[in-house]
């Protein structure tokens, strides 16, 4: 009997090693689900291509709902980027490819103290000395002009938006070659045009957020 039982233990002990598998792959993280811009977004589509915005409607109601205004009455559709200065912004939303100035609706009031700055990529309004002469005209900040604040520059610029895509688009145009246009300077040689300018939809607002 105890040499009958030798043989298996034996083949117990010589018996192959379990095969060994490598440990599966840990599952993929999901991408993030974009998040939509909590405000309106308005596409301007340029001759050098398009620039998207989005609107602080909590932070500057007057400023927006006074640009939609515009936008939804067309009148950036086919004004310049009349004035680009590199290193600073690109300025439009007034002006025909002749330099004639389109007619706008009442000044509204200044909403600088709103605490949005005037940094690379924001969207601010243009304006003369007088703090609340804002019309049509604005401004895309290529750097940070906090210079332009509100408290460093008295009353400030009303920043208003943010660039969420086609940053790209601002820095090509600021780059443009620019000359004199009667009594206007740092004009762009070739006309840079806002095609037109539209409140982009619910899927394009919802389009991932890019820094600019």
């Amino acid at each position: 009997m105890i040499a009958s039982a030798m043989p298996l233990i034996l083949l117990v002990l010589q018996a192959p090693a379990p095969a060994s598998y490598p440990a599966p792959a840990p599952a993929p993280t999901p991408a993030p689900t974009p998040t939509p811009f909590p405000g309106p977004v308005v596409v301007l589509d340029t001759s050098f291509g398009k620039i998207r915005i989005g609107l602080h409607k909590d932070k500057a109601p007057i400023t927006v709902e006074n640009f939609l205004k515009y936008v939804r009455g067309g009148h950036y559709d086919g004004t310049i980027f009349h004035r680009v200065i590199p290193g600073f912004m690109i300025q439009g939303g007034g002006m025909e490819p002749d330099m004639t100035e389109r007619p706008t609706r009442p000044p509204i009031k200044n909403e600088a103290s709103n605490g949005l700055r005037n940094k690379r990529g924001s969207v601010s309004m243009a304006r003369t000395n007088d703090p609340n002469s804002a019309t049509s005209q604005f401004f895309i900040n290529v750097k940070d002009n906090f210079r332009l604040d509100y408290g460093v520059a008295g009353a400030g610029y009303a920043v208003f938006g943010e660039v969420l895509g086609g940053m790209d688009v601002a820095d090509k145009i600021v780059n443009v070659p620019r000359g004199n246009k009667g009594l206007h300077g740092d004009v762009p040689v070739t006309p840079v045009i806002i095609k037109t300018a539209r409140e982009a939809s619910a899927a394009k607002a919802a389009a991932p957020v890019t820094t600019p």
